[in-house]
């Protein structure tokens, strides 16, 4: 077979969506879809989203993508690639993900800083029993940083870091966590937009790769009730003018050494706290693992070393200083996430909120602080409304059409438990 094109980008449920097409697209070059995939949930059921155009007589919109972009793909004689959305007038399309993070970018570069993004991804194996339901991975000696055969029977994840090797991918690691058979996948750092396009095909190809052993690989927060939570933990940094780190204020890290720029991005965190849940934590099933001393980002907290807060401060300083962002998981659009996190960051720089005092609980059983995310969608839906200042940084259009699509995802998850709740999303996620 001649070598074909896969053309994808990531919808505003975070499903892949794209076209093959013929070799004579490899180059500059776009190709069109319906504009009411913007319109459309995860159970097909087609709604007038706010810019969805449903009733307008779903028109097209553009993809476009750049030759210099196009990469090798796992799979054989295909191409892959990543582009960017317009109307049909020929604008940027601003419901695009994408095109929210690539203005999140711009507003830090016209401060003189380069956003430097890491991703890590957490995910459960699962596979089909005899009477075709699914159930968690077979892997009885899984443990908490496994590896090898007893952690991964099938060895499925040898194939995804070969294949990460070929395709490019700068894996940092691959390891069993915590509730087997749970697995985290992390990428190391590179600029935003960069990092995101990785992370976005590095999730695909996984989920692929695992389809080929009989695994469904789901990056959902929360899809054996008895087990713990899968995060997407965002990790930033800023590259000066030249090109040191912005956050550093020395080799020594963490809350004592932090500088104006890293005081000032926590305190961007903290004050849209309530909000930012509602695009990065943004199913039903996102509030089974938001709670409670449950290693996520349910607490407006803040700490060092502590992985029970919702922003950690590396205690890595210099060219590895950072803040580790850990409320939003991977049902989530990746760009939208980390459009979201920059814009509330730039947020903290520019208003100068205050900073409140760190976390001194173990968030088990004490946190100093009594705030916290929604306990529902419903509810963080609603506070993603009220918070205005986040809604325009990250793009009134695209935050309109999530909260018109989530206020429909109530109605719809209200009465799934258990299996039902999990499957209405775990083929997606």
């Amino acid at each position: 077979m001649k070598t074909r094109l896969r053309a994808l980008f990531c919808d505003h449920l975070s499903i892949m969506r794209g076209k093959y097409l013929p070799y004579s697209k490899i180059g500059d070059d776009d190709t069109r879809f319906c504009r009411s995939v913007f319109g459309t949930h995860y159970d097909r059921d087609l709604l007038d989203a706010p810019g969805s155009m449903v009733k307008q007589g779903l028109p097209d919109m553009e993809l476009r993508w750049r030759g210099e972009e196009i990469r090798d793909s796992w799979h054989a004689s295909t191409k892959i690639v990543l582009g960017d959305l317009y109307d049909d007038a020929g604008a940027p399309l601003t419901l695009c993900p994408r095109g929210a993070l690539k203005r999140a970018v711009a507003d830090w570069q016209a401060k003189g800083l380069s956003p430097k993004i890491g991703i890590e991804l957490e995910a459960f194996a699962l596979q089909p029993d005899d009477y075709g339901r699914l159930v968690p991975y077979d892997a009885p000696g899984g443990v908490v940083y496994g590896t090898g055969p007893f952690a991964d029977p099938l060895r499925f994840n040898d194939r995804i870091w070969a294949m990460a090797d070929e395709m490019g991918f700068s894996l940092d690691m691959i390891t069993a966590e915590f509730d087997s058979p749970q697995f985290e996948y992390t990428l190391t750092f590179d600029d935003a937009v960069k990092a995101v396009d990785d992370i976005v095909l590095f999730r695909l190809m996984a989920r692929e790769i695992a389809l080929e052993y009989g695994i469904v690989l789901t990056f959902m927060p929360k899809p054996v009730a008895q087990a713990g939570g899968s995060g997407m933990h965002v990790n930033l940094s800023f590259a000066d003018e030249a090109g040191g780190n912005a956050l550093s204020s020395g080799p020594k890290g963490g809350p004592e050494h932090m500088n104006d720029l890293a005081r000032g991005c926590l305190a961007g965190f903290l004050h849209h706290h309530k909000g930012l849940a509602g695009l990065i934590a943004p199913t039903a099933n996102s509030y089974m693992r938001l709670q409670p001393g449950s290693l996520s980002g349910f607490w407006q907290n803040w700490g060092g070393d502590h992985r029970n807060v919702t922003t950690r401060i590396s205690s890595e300083g210099g060219a590895k200083a950072r803040l580790e962002h850990r409320m939003a998981d991977a049902s989530s659009n990746p760009y939208t996430t980390v459009a979201a996190l920059l814009q509330a960051a730039r947020l903290g720089v520019e208003k100068g909120y205050e900073l409140g005092p760190m976390e001194t609980g173990d968030g088990f059983d004490r946190t100093d602080t009594r705030e916290s995310t929604a306990m529902t969608l419903k509810g963080a839906v609603a506070d993603l409304e009220k918070d205005t200042a986040l809604t325009e940084a990250v793009g009134a259009d695209l935050v309109a059409n999530h909260v018109y699509m989530k206020q429909k995802e109530v109605r719809k998850t209200r009465d799934l438990e258990g299996d039902a709740l999990r499957d209405f999303y775990v083929h997606f996620v």
